[in-house]
């Protein structure tokens, strides 16, 4: 896994086109259970980006931020299999 920290063109200018939850393939590649809820955004270059409860994916975290308006998290339907 490439740490974009530094190196941030991958996601810079980029805009979100989508957010949706994480579906059982990409549950599985993270090692986590299928029962999580897990928000996904979906940039326009075809990258995906989401949360983690620590820096080595030891489990699905959530997503919050902050506006003008104040804090809210991100949040998405689970999808029906």
């Amino acid at each position: 896994m490439r740490n974009l920290t530094n190196r941030g063109t991958t996601l810079v200018g980029c805009r979100i086109v989508a957010v949706r939850a994480m579906d059982a393939h990409e549950l599985a590649a993270e090692g986590w259970d299928d029962h999580e809820t897990v928000p996904v955004l979906v940039l326009d270059n075809g990258v995906i980006v989401y949360p983690s409860r620590d820096d080595e994916g030891n489990g699905p975290g959530a997503l919050f931020g902050t506006s003008s308006r104040g804090g809210f998290h991100v949040s998405a339907a689970k999808p029906r299999d």
